[in-house]
């Protein structure tokens, strides 16, 4: 088949799990069918040469684009101005490129494709007015209306909640709008499908795609040394639900486990991480900001957190600490999505006691740790390899009709 790819950007450093899982199941898909990869490129970013020399797609094509970085000037001035002057929530608006949708309508009048996904609702504005031949399927990493509702939800003051609803409320609507130009759409589990068909009444939802890992890449390494007794957060530090996250820990958590365990560190490792988060570094919070590698971090760690309130899709970064052979301890909105059971290959708590208490029972006992950890590599090993995601991903798209 001849498969066109569209995303926001390139794909390498690996940095993020939605990259990380659209790299996984590009590189399989190529081995069978010929992919376009066509993505934005924000002014002022190059494409290395090992991205262009990577086999995930045969051929890559960038449109240029204005896109403002995070947390710069034009960035809060473009928000302010999205926030006034549409009705667009900021997350899509900002990626809307009328180069991207001139490619797109040149290459849908050339039919020269059998099957389009757009990768995340990000890119998906740019297919108004488009009209392929082929099947379009919308891939959804995420149910983004329910990330910014949560945070909505979990924010304490009132101006900024007031705009996390706002954003909520555009996103709700935007993403049931967007949904519907494509003629099928894939989420990343059961629950995602399921919000898909009663958020929105979908009628074009093809499926779910579990998570993978690559269990030859992430393995487990030496055991490390106690104490003190590491923690470890692993994530996108530019991503709202991680910073909340970390910021929720801090404030709530990690006071109660340090008042038991005193030698207990955290260690946050992730790109980009705000200023709020870097003045929180002290003797007992480690922060990385981006690493070339994260597996040495992660195996340096008795235990990898994920104490998240906000979020969908599932967390690939799970799956890498379990196949790694660190124990996680994990929130239920953090672990949602995933087949993992409490007490068995994953530790699960919501409220800050809860959470603290599951921390300390796993520092206070190595048997427990050792039987999660063995429990979880067992089951990715034996359940969870790209290949086989791929391959759903690819017979789910084969029985999406084309309108």
């Amino acid at each position: 088949m001849r498969i066109l790819w569209v995303k926001t950007g390139p794909l390498l450093p690996l940095d993020t799990g939605g990259k990380r899982r659209t790299h996984a199941m590009l590189t399989e898909i190529s081995r069978q069918h010929e992919v376009t990869y066509l993505a934005l490129l924000p002014e002022g970013m190059t494409v290395s040469a090992e991205e262009e020399a990577d086999a995930y797609a045969q051929r890559k094509i960038w449109i240029p684009t204005r896109q403002a970085p995070k947390s710069s000037p034009r960035f809060w001035l473009d928000l302010a101005r999205s926030t006034v002057l549409t009705s667009r929530p900021y997350a899509v608006q900002r990626y809307e490129e009328p180069r991207l949708r001139a490619s797109l309508q040149a290459m849908a009048a050339q039919k020269e494709y059998d099957l389009v996904i757009c990768d995340f609702l990000a890119p998906a504005l740019n297919f108004q007015g488009v009209d392929f031949a082929c099947p379009t399927v919308l891939f959804q990493h995420n149910i983004e209306s329910q990330i910014w509702k949560r945070l909505a939800e979990a924010e304490t003051g009132l101006i900024k909640r007031r705009y996390l609803h706002l954003q909520y409320q555009r996103m709700h609507a935007w993403e049931d709008r967007l949904s519907r130009l494509f003629d099928g759409v894939i989420t990343v589990s059961p629950d995602d499908s399921r919000l898909a068909l009663e958020l929105y009444g979908l009628t074009n939802v093809l499926g779910d795609v579990p998570t993978g890992v690559d269990v030859d890449f992430f393995k487990p390494g030496p055991p490390p040394a106690s104490p003190p007794f590491w923690l470890g957060f692993l994530g996108s530090m530019d991503w709202m639900p991680n910073i909340d996250a970390c910021q929720f820990f801090l404030d709530e958590i990690f006071p109660q486990v340090l008042a038991q365990r005193p030698d207990c560190r955290l260690k946050i490792i992730g790109r980009n991480p705000p200023a709020s988060l870097r003045e929180r570094a002290s003797e007992q919070v480690v922060i990385t900001g981006t690493v070339d590698d994260v597996r040495p971090h992660v195996q340096g760690c008795h235990a990898i957190l994920v104490p998240l309130r906000a979020g969908g899709g599932t967390r690939i970064k799970i799956y890498e600490a379990m196949a790694m052979g660190v124990p996680v301890i994990s929130t239920r909105i953090g672990a949602e999505g995933l087949p993992v059971q409490h007490d068995s290959d994953i530790l699960l708590a919501d409220e800050p006691a809860a959470f603290a208490r599951e921390i300390l029972r796993l520092a206070g006992d190595a048997a427990l740790a050792d039987k999660v950890a063995k429990q979880a590599r067992m089951n990715v090993e034996n359940h969870y390899s790209w290949k086989a995601a791929t391959g759903i991903f690819m017979d789910l798209c084969a029985a999406c009709p084309s309108r």
